[in-house]
């Protein structure tokens, strides 16, 4: 099966071998037209100068900002986000308004706010507070047009949203609490590998998916290192009404730029067509 959806290159995970500035233009370079990016500093309110240099290399290579993550910690030393974790919630508050900003000029409406790892033992008081900081983030996100995401994680232990389901349960709380404009983060690898049915989840809740990411499994590779159904996958979502982005978020079996070859050229862009 094929499809017409645009790909677009997660620059966090994909051409790591360059100085992060550097990434999207190389992303252009290997014919793709839009990137994402997990938070690209290392703290919730970075500098202006430094905000404006990275506005300047997402524009200076001619590429599209798809998404952007908040601030999530530390991911290289195991956070996954700020949104559930008391200690931290300030500073996942003062992040909201720099990171939709950046977004307003880059012109991205997807915001993934990771949903942190359990901390202590009181799970009902993280997820209380999650709800409230999920609305806060909406509300600014709404501002602009945005769409705030929540996404199932695999290969952290303490991070509670494993499947479509458990995200879904998040995003209900979050609109009985007045916030619509929140979606699922489908990342099919990670619902494949913590055992989701993905063809279940595609079937009953692509209308509540806000952006999709793909890897193959076992090993978090670009599509045809593994067994999962991508291609057959993604024609299903068009098929049931999904237009948006697939990020390629993989671990590149060798370098970055050699690993686009299962992707011809002529598709990399956002106006090609399968």
């Amino acid at each position: 099966m094929t499809h017409a959806l645009p790909y677009e290159v997660n620059c966090s995970i994909l051409f790591t071998e360059l100085p992060l500035l550097q990434r999207p233009a190389a992303a252009k370079e290997a014919g793709f037209d839009g990137v994402e990016f997990w938070w690209p500093f290392a703290e919730a309110v970075p500098g202006d100068a430094e905000v404006d240099r990275f506005v300047s290399a997402v524009r200076d290579a001619g590429v599209q900002l798809a998404g952007l993550n908040f601030f999530a910690g530390d991911m290289a030393g195991g956070d996954r986000g700020l949104v559930s974790w008391p200690a931290r919630s300030a500073e996942f508050r003062d992040n909201i308004d720099v990171t939709i900003g950046i977004g307003e000029q880059l012109g991205a409406r997807s915001f993934n706010a990771l949903y942190g790892n359990r901390v202590g033992g009181a799970p009902e008081e993280q997820d209380e507070l999650a709800v409230q900081n999920l609305v806060l983030a909406a509300r600014a996100a709404n501002r602009i047009g945005g769409t705030v995401l929540v996404e199932p994680v695999s290969g952290a232990p303490r991070y509670p949203l494993l499947t479509a389901a458990d995200a879904l349960a998040v995003l209900d709380r979050v609109r009985q609490a007045g916030a619509d404009n929140v979606a699922l983060l489908a990342d099919l690898y990670h619902l494949a590998v913590n055992g989701d049915d993905v063809d279940d989840v595609i079937a009953a809740h692509a209308g509540r998916i806000g952006h999709v990411q793909i890897a193959d499994a076992p090993g978090r590779h670009e599509p045809g290192t593994g067994r999962l159904p991508l291609q057959r996958q993604l024609a299903d979502l068009q098929e049931r009404g999904y237009s948006g982005w697939v990020g390629l978020e993989y671990v590149p079996s060798g370098a970055s730029a050699d690993s686009f070859g299962w992707l011809p050229r002529d598709r990399r862009g956002a106006g090609a067509r399968a």
